[in-house]
């Protein structure tokens, strides 16, 4: 795997290394894709496809399917090979004098803007503020503004207002809202705006849907974007079974049992939040309000809790690898209510033995 270690953060460090090799017999809270999925009617359709093989991909039903869902123009649309295509897309095809990302959040999009010869100012947000937004403190002469809402790791949901009022003219504002549809509601969406200018809006389908390894996003953006985005894209991007899983994701049906997803996703989150506020007298402490399908905790000698949660047979995400965090910082993903009570006596039994 390529490594990029710019100021000292391994930016291409993911929640999957965690379960890769021996890991792959752990219980996974390092990766955030919700753990009962695809379900079976989505494997089915995915499956059905496979006998069109022989063709190459056409996305246009798919692109139409998405359009129709957020209520835009199909110009307005673009399908990836996951979100995070969409950030090296993003990276190549635009003219940046002044790029920002406002961490902490996902690190592939300072990674792709690094690789292709851009320099990378950060705005870190910090803890004492808890983790919020401050649109003062991204520079006016920023061209490229990149923010997740809600972020990966802080979980934390920004208003789409104070995101929205960092437009300009002449500025790209990118919002990646991969975890978005795991809010009830979708509270503080931008996707299907189109009165922001110069607003990029990214979602992916490989969360709610558990289709990691299919790579399926897309993006929403002004048609003369979306043209240009499309110009950096190789033929072809997207494959057969991932545009027949976009097309029955954007489903009625599928929209329903995502918003139910969400409310449970809420409920489980909250029953792991309780539980984790009993250890504040070990000095553990939740990112709160948390709003998505994770929770990021700072707690002492988390490196070592870590590994003694490894031995008793779950993983979680080391937090050291996003800028404005440290190694005392873990996320941890949402899990049933069952789940949820097995890891919090095995982080009871990993605080302790770390403690000695």
């Amino acid at each position: 795997m390529r490594t990029d270690r710019a100021g000292g953060h391994d930016l291409r460090h993911h929640g999957d290394a965690e379960v890769r090799d021996d890991g792959a017999r752990l219980t996974d809270l390092a990766v955030n894709v919700r753990a009962d999925t695809p379900p079976a009617w989505l494997r089915e359709r995915i499956a059905g496809s496979l006998a069109g093989l022989a063709a190459y991909p056409d996305g246009r039903q798919a692109r139409a399917a998405v359009a129709v869902r957020h209520g835009v123009p199909v110009e307005r649309v673009l399908l990836t090979a996951g979100a995070a295509e969409a950030f090296v897309l993003l990276a190549r095809a635009l003219t940046v004098r002044h790029a920002v990302v406002v961490h902490p959040q996902f690190t592939e999009p300072e990674a792709a803007l690094r690789d292709a010869g851009h320099e990378v100012h950060r705005v870190l947000l910090r803890e004492e503020d808890g983790f919020r937004l401050d649109p003062a403190a991204v520079p006016e002469e920023a061209d490229l503004v990149v923010v997740g809402n809600p972020t990966n790791p802080t979980s934390v949901l920004h208003p789409a207002d104070t995101i929205a009022g960092l437009a300009r003219p002449g500025r790209t504002l990118v919002v990646d809202e991969a975890f978005l549809d795991a809010v009830p509601g979708e509270r503080e969406a931008l996707a299907g705006r189109t009165d922001v200018p110069g607003l990029v809006v990214l979602r992916s389908l490989t969360k709610t849907w558990g289709l990691a390894g299919l790579r399926i996003g897309y993006v929403l953006a002004a048609p003369e974007t979306i043209a240009g985005l499309e110009r950096a894209q190789p033929l072809w991007p997207v494959s057969t079974p991932a545009l027949a899983a976009a097309v029955a994701c954007m489903e009625p049906r599928a929209l329903a049992e995502a918003a139910h997803a969400a409310h449970r996703v809420a409920t489980d989150r909250a029953h792991l939040v309780a539980g984790l506020r009993e250890f504040a007298p070990d000095g553990l402490r939740v990112v709160e309000p948390a709003q998505g399908p994770f929770v990021l905790v700072r707690l002492p000698r988390a490196t070592d809790v870590r590994r003694h949660l490894r031995d008793l047979g779950f993983a979680v995400r080391r937090g050291d690898t996003f800028p404005g965090l440290g190694e005392e910082w873990l996320r941890l993903a949402v899990r049933d209510r069952a789940t949820v009570n097995s890891f919090l006596q095995a982080l009871d039994q990993a605080v302790t033995l770390a403690q000695h």
